[in-house]
Order: structure tokens, then sequence, then C-alpha cells
């Protein structure tokens, strides 16, 4: 292969993962041509929900912040071979965390949110750790403990809902009594969109990007997440990676149940997570798990999702398009594969910040539970 050809290849396999989104965007179009509905009609009111005002596209950013928070976080996790289906839980017990300190302390918010933020890290990254070790010691597919301690989240969010944490006037499932207002992260305008979020979602991406590419850990996770026997062999304890990393997701899914229910909302709601973890683990496959590709993925989630809910509105289309148009997405991914899948681009690079594209989906010998041959915890 010639230079020119080779320049060619790379450059398909910097844009692939556009191809699913355009494919699903053809396959919407035709769907609603098939029912007499005009695409361009329910993508303007799509857009209209989105952009239409200073308070709608504020309302896009909101509910993206947490969004690239668990998908930054599920880059580590992947990038070590792991499928952290229980990031969902993970979220919830940071907001819980997050909610305790909110109902149970008072003082100044320089100094209450702070320490909101770091209990919900804290919460999010001992539900993962409990994860890590039921996969280490108790050789529990992580899988299986994701999706059970995701229910036992969201029956510990309805326990103190309607328990413990009831508002004064009696138990419901609604929510808690609404936080002071010292504990709400401050807000733009009267949106649900905080700032200092999206600060935080800024270092935690560059966090991320800068262990994936920099750091002696990244390499540790890399080597096992593509040959966890020969990881071993180099010194690299399976064990304590995998907490380490399960816990570094848990605590930005963490982080991002504390958004949530300091911003979005301002009390512990029931699905609390709104479905982030989930859609964060579609925007990790989207993007091919490639950084730099993970915010305007999930930047184009969050404005499908948030239009939709005006969509039924101004047409008589239901506002579920949103979610048939991401579901698309996700059977596309599937169908089209990667890049490198298909044999395109060979070895080019990704560009900077990309190191994780070439690892694959969890190896065979990692989904059955054992995270090195014939070792005990990887040491």
């Amino acid at each position: 292969m010639n230079q020119t050809q080779s320049s060619g290849s790379g450059w398909v396999a910097r844009v692939w993962p556009l191809v699913p989104i355009v494919a699903a965007l053809l396959f919407t179009s035709a769907l609603l041509l098939l029912f007499g509905a005009s695409p361009a009609e329910a993508y303007r009111a799509m857009w209209d929900g989105s952009f239409g005002g200073s308070d709608k596209i504020l309302g896009v950013i909101a509910f993206w912040v947490p969004l690239v928070l668990c998908s930054v976080g599920l880059l580590i996790t992947f990038t070590a071979g792991l499928w952290n289906i229980g990031v969902e839980g993970q979220i919830v017990l940071g907001a819980i965390f997050a909610s305790w300190v909110a109902l149970r302390l008072s003082g100044p918010a320089w100094l209450l949110i702070p320490v909101e933020i770091g209990a919900a890290m804290l919460g999010g990254a001992l539900w993962a750790a409990l994860s890590a070790v039921l996969k280490t010691r108790g050789r529990v597919n992580e899988i299986f403990s994701g999706l059970a301690l995701n229910g036992l989240a969201i029956i510990l969010t309805n326990y103190l809902i309607s328990g413990p944490w009831q508002p004064p006037e009696g138990g419901s499932f609604r929510g808690t009594a609404p936080f002071q207002d010292a504990a709400l992260l401050p807000r733009l305008l009267e949106s649900r969109f905080s700032p200092l979020s999206l600060v935080l979602a800024g270092l935690a991406f560059a966090a991320v990007f800068f262990i994936l590419r920099g750091t002696t850990w990244g390499l540790k996770l890399k080597a096992l997440g593509k040959n966890p026997a020969s990881a071993y062999l180099l010194g690299v304890s399976s064990e304590r990676e995998t907490i380490m990393a399960m816990m570094f997701c848990g605590a930005l899914a963490g982080l991002g149940g504390a958004v949530r229910v300091l911003s979005w909302f301002d009390s512990l709601r029931q699905s609390i997570s709104g479905g982030i973890g989930f859609l964060a683990l579609l925007i990790v496959m989207l993007a091919a798990y490639r950084i730099l590709w993970v915010p305007f993925i999930a930047f184009f989630f969050s404005v499908v999702l948030n239009g939709s809910i005006t969509l039924q509105l101004k047409t008589q289309l239901h506002s579920s398009l949103g979610g048939i148009l991401t579901g698309v997405m996700v059977l596309f991914v599937l169908l089209f594969g990667s890049a490198k899948q298909l044999g395109i681009g060979g070895q080019a690079s990704t560009g900077a910040g990309d190191a994780p594209e070439a690892i694959p989906p969890p190896p065979a010998d990692t989904i059955a539970g054992d995270i090195t041959p014939n070792v005990r915890g990887g040491d």
C-alpha cells in the first residue's frame, strides 16, 4: 500500500464512527416517510426542542455533562477489558451520598458543595468496588454483578424516599424534601445547568485523556485489556488494576449522580440516573473507545433526547422517536463494526488522545469471570 492509499484509509478510519449515525438518520427518515410523516418537520421540531431558546440549550448541556462524566469513566474500564454494566447503579449511589450530605449537614455553599461532590465520588467508587471484588475474589462476572447492583441501588433509593428521608408531609415515591439552597450547585439563569458541573466534566475528560495517553497505569490497563495472561507475566496485577479501574469509573459516575441530584433536580428522586449509565455504554461503543469522539457523540445524544420531548407538542409524532433513533444507531454500530474489524485504516493512527481505539471488547476469558488463567486474583 502506497502512502496515498494509507493516508486515505486512515482518514476513513477516523470518520467511520459517523457512518452508523448517518445510516440511522437515513433509516429513521425512511421510516417516517413510510408512515406518511415528514422527516424535515420531525427533525425541525427536535431542533427547536434543543436549540429553540437559551433555556433549552442550557438544558441540553445540563444533560450532556453527566453523560460525558460516565462515558469517559467507562473508557477506563473498557480499556482494562471490563464491562462495567453497573455504572447506572454507581450514578444512583453517588446521588444518594450527595443527598445525605445535603439533607444532614449545613453550612456555606463553598464548604457544603465540595463535601457533597467528594461524598458522591466515594459512593460511586465503593459501589463499583463491590462489583470488582465480586469479580476478582468471587469469580462473579461483572455484567451479572453490575445488573444486580443496579437493581439494589434502585431499591435503596425507593426505601430512602419513602422511609427515612421522606418529606415532612409523609412518605412518597416522588422524592425527598427539597435541599437547602446552599447545597445546590450554582445554576445559570433559571436553567438546570451549572457552570461548575461543566468545569468538573472538563477536568474529568482531561484526566482520562492523560491517563490513557501518558501514564504507566494507562499502559497497564491496555495490557490487561488486550491480553490478561501476558499482562500477568509482565507483572501487572489483574486484581489491583481491575479494582482501581472500576473504582475510578465509579467515582466519575458518582460525580454524574451528584450533578443530577444537585442541579438537574433539587432533591433525591426515583430514577435519578435517567438511564444515563446505559446511554454512556452506547456512546463509548459508538465512539469505538476513542476519547476524542465521546463529547461529540454524547452531545448528539443529548440533543436528540431533549429535542424529542417537544416533538409531540409540535407534531403528531410520539416523543419516542428519539429513542428509536438512538436504538437504530446502536444496531448499525453492531452491523457495520469498527473500521479496524473491516480492514479499513490498517495501522493508521487515530489521532492524539485516541489510544483506546484499538481496544476490543473484553476477551472470552474475562467474560467468563477469569481475569488471568489459573491465577487466583491475578497476583
